[in-house]
């Protein structure tokens, strides 16, 4: 999958090793996202275990594309790791919009036994995933929020574009005392965008702080991205069954992860040059997957090295920068 840079069966079939016919290799490819074995515990339990020592950020976020009519929609619990969201648990939605709070109650419940909530750092989350049931959830378990609203909700017995309708780019303002937002007691803080749009966060944090970690829910976007045509193309998989696909999603999450793993480590031991306008001249998934890729084709001792280091955690968070792009 690293090598062909492809889910499509046909793609793999021509990097899989053996004489046999492409045919024959195709209906391997096929065979395992068949396999049971691959179920989320599986998943869980390696993703986790790569996870970096001490508290994470939790990012919630939707993806989706479609194969034909079909729309595909899938509903993603990750953890924020050098400027990426590693996916760690995730499920597909039967309906094409928006998920139910009982799809993301599951998924954190799920997720709680392998990662309890001492562990996380808080959740972020946009304006899709609000509601008081869903508010009050978080707060019983013990995960503190930094969840954008919309500008029409209730903060106390005002709506939030009353409240900060005055707000300018670059400016940032918090009401002085907590107030009531979906039934939690919580701060709320606003800033606008730089295209005008009023972002307004409900939080557990301070202000200082959640900017810093909203942020930081952009990085899921880089995730995706680099999972579609960037990276895995995973649109242009033919699968629809919704098991199959989720084992797909795993599979491709644990190929990229092993890339941004790798480059992480490449990165800190020779860092990727910076180009004028700020970015990195390739992403450090993009970076890994390239000497992974060469390794795997030609260097197998520097690939046998490879494979050690990715049996290894994340180092901490903090030894290494990661550039995130806001809004």
């Amino acid at each position: 999958m690293i090598a062909a840079k492809s889910v499509n069966h046909h793609d793999l079939s021509a990097h899989l090793p053996g004489v046999s016919t492409p045919s024959a290799k195709n209906r391997r490819a096929d065979r395992t996202f068949r396999d049971d074995q691959l179920n989320m515990a599986f998943f869980i339990a390696l993703l986790v275990a790569h996870l970096p020592p001490g508290k994470v950020l939790m990012s919630l976020d939707r993806t989706n594309w479609e194969h034909g009519e079909t729309p595909i929609n899938f509903l993603v619990l990750g953890a924020v790791v050098h400027g990426f969201t590693i996916p760690l648990i995730w499920t597909p939605l039967d309906q094409a919009g928006n998920s139910h709070r009982y799809a993301r109650m599951w998924l954190v419940l799920k997720l709680l036994q392998a990662l309890p909530a001492k562990r996380w750092l808080g959740l972020v989350a946009d304006r899709e995933f609000i509601g008081a049931e869903w508010f009050g959830f978080l707060r019983r378990k013990g995960i503190k929020r930094a969840i954008r609203i919309r500008h029409s909700d209730l903060i106390d017995d005002m709506r939030g574009g009353e409240w900060f309708d005055h707000v300018q780019h670059g400016h940032f303002h918090e009401i002085d005392q907590k107030v009531f937002v979906f039934g939690e007691l919580m701060r709320v803080v606003a800033t606008r965008s730089p295209v005008g749009d009023l972002v307004i966060i409900a939080t557990d944090f301070s202000a200082r702080k959640t900017w810093k970690l909203y942020k930081l829910r952009w990085s899921v976007e880089c995730t995706f991205s680099s999972f579609k045509s960037r990276g895995f193309d995973l649109e242009r998989t033919g699968i629809t069954d919704a098991v199959r696909l989720q084992r797909l999603f795993g599979l491709v999450t644990l190929a990229w992860m092993f890339c941004l793993r790798l480059g992480v480590c490449l990165d800190q031991r020779q860092p990727i040059p910076v180009l004028k306008h700020g970015r990195k001249a390739v992403s450090l998934v993009r970076h890994g997957a390239q000497h992974l890729v060469d390794a795997l084709r030609w260097k197998p001792e520097q690939f046998r090295l490879f494979l050690e280091l990715l049996t290894q955690p994340f180092s901490p968070l903090g030894a290494a920068e990661s550039k995130v792009v806001t809004y």
